[in-house]
């Protein structure tokens, strides 16, 4: 008995001497737009004149005509009208003695209850795991710390499962790594939570098979398609980790020049593992990328998710070899019109070969290579004169 007397005499004396005043309220929490009025008390035994002290809010001396003194050891400061909190961690609210020292603080959190989150979307990579993202509350979250959790069930039964791995896809969303059940749909919501409230989002219902996605496709392999100079050919392989499962897959390319940033899509690859691109570029590099949407899974009737664009293959077409500086002006004349019909041909026939449509590409090919034969023979007969 005699030792917990001492102890408590003992953490008085500590306290005095750590904290010489006190701040009342401590680290309270507050709406935007409300008023505050705090007190900075000091110990007796330090004497210590209260016509001394001063406050200062975020390290700015707050003036003294909104303080008021309370008793000959208490001084009080009135805050209006409060801003949110420009730090999710809050604000300092602090006491000074006479020569600045700090003799207490207290931390200020101002801002809003959490608004509902929204938006929520999952997927599910080769139908092993479950990933879900959601939009924020924009003004709750901006200055108080909100806490997000992830809750799902099976729809007809079952207890209610909170996810645990955070943040694996950005700083709100939730990766459920396994132990998830097919051929049932699942209830999800998100709760939102800080030191003004809580809130929860709206419920939305999935099955695992409507919400799959994969790995994109792998062995990407772009070539050049013999001497045709404005033409590649892209190859690549099905997703293996949904080989032994009943689904159907389509899938998209997108190319791009090697010095731009802009890349033009081909939709209409569908199900097959090739294409040839047309209406290139002679001599220039292109970088290729393809993606996987598996759908239908088991026959489910949603359209799929796209998987990631896979890494880009490099491929080169071949350089023209006209010889440019010969020209042959009496063939020129006499063939003026057959040149100009034979560019609208290949004007026609280079918009029905675009992407990678199987639309005349026989007779596109035959045509390309007549007529690179034709420019090549000319232009030997013209280096010869």
């Amino acid at each position: 008995m005699i030792g917990l007397l001492l102890l408590w005499i003992c953490t008085l004396i500590v306290n005095s001497l750590t904290h010489p005043a006190v701040i009342i309220p401590q680290d309270p929490t507050l709406t935007i737009g409300s008023s505050l009025t705090a007190s900075c008390s000091v110990d007796q035994d330090l004497n210590l004149k209260v016509e001394d002290l001063s406050w200062t809010f975020n390290g700015r001396r707050l003036p003294a005509e909104l303080y008021r003194i309370l008793n000959s050891t208490s001084l009080s400061v009135v805050l209006n009208n409060l801003n949110g909190s420009k730090q999710q961690s809050g604000d300092n609210l602090v006491c000074h003695g006479k020569d600045g020292r700090i003799l207490a603080g207290s931390c200020l959190y101002v801002g809003l209850p959490p608004e509902k989150p929204t938006n929520i979307t999952c997927w599910s990579k080769n139908m092993k795991d479950l990933t879900c993202k959601w939009v924020p509350g924009s003004e709750g979250e901006t200055f108080l710390h909100t806490n997000y959790t992830l809750k799902y069930k099976l729809r007809w039964y079952g207890r209610d499962n909170t996810c645990l791995e955070y943040h694996t896809m950005g700083p709100y969303s939730c990766h459920i790594p396994k132990d998830l059940a097919l051929f049932t749909p699942y209830e999800i919501w998100v709760e939102a939570s800080n030191r003004l409230g809580s809130t929860t989002s709206d419920i939305i219902t999935l099955d695992i098979l409507d919400v799959v996605t994969t790995d994109p496709p792998s062995d990407v392999h772009v070539s050049r398609v013999g001497d045709l100079e404005d033409q590649l050919s892209v190859r690549w392989s099905s997703p293996p980790a949904l080989k032994d499962f009943l689904f159907q897959d389509k899938y998209q390319i997108r190319y791009r020049v090697e010095d731009s940033t802009e890349w033009k899509v081909v939709d209409d690859v569908g199900n097959q593992t090739s294409c040839r691109l047309a209406g290139l570029k002679p001599g220039t590099v292109y970088f290729v990328q393809v993606r996987c949407n598996p759908f239908g899974i088991y026959g489910s009737k949603k359209a799929g998710i796209w998987s990631d664009w896979s890494n880009p293959t490099a491929a080169s077409t071949p350089r023209s070899e006209r010889i440019t500086g010969v020209c042959d002006p009496k063939s020129g004349e006499q063939n003026s019109t057959l040149r100009r019909e034979l560019k609208q041909f290949f004007g026609w026939v280079k918009k029905h070969a675009y992407g990678c449509s199987n639309l005349s590409i026989k007779l596109y090919d035959q045509w390309r290579v007549w007529l690179q034969k034709s420019h090549k023979t000319r232009n030997q007969v013209g280096s010869t004169r």
